[in-house]
C-alpha cells in the first residue's frame, strides 16, 4: 500500500482484493516489512469499530516489534491522546477534546474562513494559475487550526513550517525537524495558556483548563490530534473536493441534468463517500488471537479499516445507494465509528464548505491546468491526496480586506 501504483489507482486495487483475497479481511504490507490486515468489508468495519474490548486502538505491544525508523510509526506510534487508548483513559482523553472542540463557535466560521481565505487568494489571482494545493488549501487549513487553538502569529510561523516540512515535498527540512519544530511550538504555546487562559476564545485554554487536569504532555497530544488528523484531511477533504467539482460537469456551469442545483455539500458527500481523504485509518490491535469471518486475526497485529474500500463494498452500495448518485447520502464512513468516531465532523463540514465555496466566489471560471488522468496522488497507504492541483483562471485583481 505504500507503493506509488496503489496511490494512483487505489479502487483497482480494492478491486483485486475483493477478488485475490477474503471478502472481508486482507493482509497488506504498510510499509516494507510491516505487515497488516485491511478491512474492506463495511459490515465487520462496523463491527470492529464497536468493539473496543477485542479491537482497542493502543500499540504499544506492536509498536515495540518494529524498527524505529519505521516510517509509519509517525502515523501509528502511541500517544497519550483518544485515539490511541481505550476504556478509562479513551474516556479521560475524548471529553477533554470533546468539550474544546464543542466550545467551537461555529457561527463564525464563515466569517473566520473568508478573513483567512481572501490574503491567500490575493497572492495567487493577479497571476491567473495557482495550485490549489499549496497556494490555497495549505495555507487555509493550517491557519483556521491555528487560530481556533488560539496559536499567535509567531508560534504558528513554526507550526506552518514544521507542518509543511512534515507534508510538503519542497521544504528544505526533514519530516523529524518538522516534528521537533511542531512540538516545540505547541509547548509554548501550552505554558502561554497555562499562564493567560482564555476558553471563551481559543480550544487549548479549554484542554488546559479542563477537569480532566491534563498534563503538558497530554495537552500536546490532543493538540497532535488536532493538527494531525484535522490537517491531513482537511486539506485533502477540499482539495479533492475542489477536483471533483471542476471535473464533474454535473458541477459545472452548464453541466448535466442537475447544473448549478448540485451543491458544495453535495460535492463533500460525493467525496468523502467514493474517495475519502483518509481512505485507510482507525488502527485497531486484537488483544488476543481472534476469528473474524472464518480468519484468524494475530494478537497485537495491526488491522486498518479502509474506510474507501468499505464505503464502497458491494454488499452496501447498491443498498444504500441504487441510483450510484450520493446525492443527500451521508451513510459513508470516513470519519470512522464507534466511540472513536471524529468528534470534529460537523466543523470539518462548516471549514471545507465555506473554504470551496469562499474560492469559487473569488475565482469562478478556474479549470484544470492538466487533464485528470495527468494529476499525481501522493503515495502512503493512509491518505488519498493529490501532490498539486494546477489551475488557470483570467488574472482578477485583488480583492479588499475586511
Amino acid at each position: 500500500m505504500y507503493d506509488p501504483n496503489f496511490a494512483a489507482d487505489p479502487h483497482s486495487a480494492y478491486a483485486e482484493m475483493r477478488h485475490r483475497y477474503h471478502p472481508s479481511l486482507v493482509p497488506v504490507d504498510l510499509a516494507p516489512h510491516v505487515p497488516a490486515t485491511l478491512v474492506i468489508s463495511h459490515a465487520t468495519a462496523v463491527r470492529i469499530l464497536n468493539d473496543p474490548e477485542h479491537f482497542p486502538s493502543d500499540p504499544r505491544e506492536w509498536q515495540v516489534t518494529v524498527p524505529a525508523d519505521t516510517p509509519v510509526l509517525a502515523m501509528m506510534a502511541w500517544f497519550p491522546a483518544a485515539r490511541y487508548n481505550t476504556g478509562a483513559a479513551h474516556d479521560r482523553y475524548r471529553s477533554a477534546s470533546v468539550a474544546s472542540i464543542d466550545g467551537v463557535d461555529t457561527n463564525n466560521i464563515n466569517a473566520l474562513v473568508e478573513d483567512i481565505a481572501i490574503p491567500l487568494i490575493n497572492k495567487f489571482c493577479g497571476k491567473g494559475a495557482a495550485d490549489l494545493m499549496a497556494d490555497y488549501a495549505f495555507g487555509l487549513v493550517l491557519e483556521v487550526l491555528n487560530r481556533i487553538c488560539g496559536c499567535p502569529a509567531e508560534i504558528g510561523k513554526q507550526v506552518a513550517t514544521g507542518m509543511a516540512a512534515r507534508f510538503d515535498q519542497r521544504s528544505t527540512l526533514t519530516a523529524q525537524q518538522g516534528m521537533t519544530m511542531i512540538k516545540d511550538a505547541l509547548m509554548e504555546l501550552i505554558q502561554l495558556k497555562r499562564a493567560n487562559p482564555e476558553p471563551e476564545k481559543d480550544a487549548t485554554s479549554r484542554l488546559v483548563i479542563h477537569p480532566s487536569a491534563l498534563d503538558d504532555v497530554e495537552v500536546f497530544a490532543q493538540l497532535m490530534s488536532f493538527y494531525g488528523a484535522g490537517f491531513e484531511l482537511e486539506r485533502n477533504l477540499i482539495t479533492n473536493t475542489l477536483e471533483l467539482m471542476l471535473r464533474d460537469p454535473r458541477y459545472g456551469a452548464f453541466g448535466g441534468d442537475y447544473g448549478r442545483n448540485l451543491s458544495t455539500v453535495t460535492a463533500l458527500d460525493e467525496v468523502l463517500f467514493n474517495d475519502p481523504p483518509m481512505a485507510n485509518f482507525c488502527f485497531r490491535y486484537p488483544k488476543q488471537p481472534i476469528m473474524v469471518d472464518s480468519m484468524w486475526l494475530d494478537a497485537n497485529q495491526p488491522v486498518v479499516v479502509s474506510l474507501a474500500a468499505c464505503n464502497n463494498d458491494p454488499a452496501i452500495r447498491v443498498a444504500v445507494d441504487p441510483g450510484g448518485s450520493h446525492i443527500g447520502n451521508r451513510a459513508h464512513v470516513a470519519f470512522g465509528g464507534g466511540p472513536h468516531a471524529c468528534p470534529a465532523k460537523p466543523l470539518a463540514y462548516e471549514i471545507a464548505q465555506h473554504g470551496i465555496d469562499q474560492l469559487f466566489a473569488a475565482v469562478p471560471d478556474m479549470t484544470p491546468a492538466v487533464p485528470v488522468e495527468q494529476l499525481e496522488w501522493r503515495p502512503g497507504p493512509f491518505h488519498r491526496a493529490l501532490k498539486e492541483f494546477p489551475v488557470v483562471f483570467d488574472k482578477l485583481p485583488p480583492m479588499r480586506v475586511r
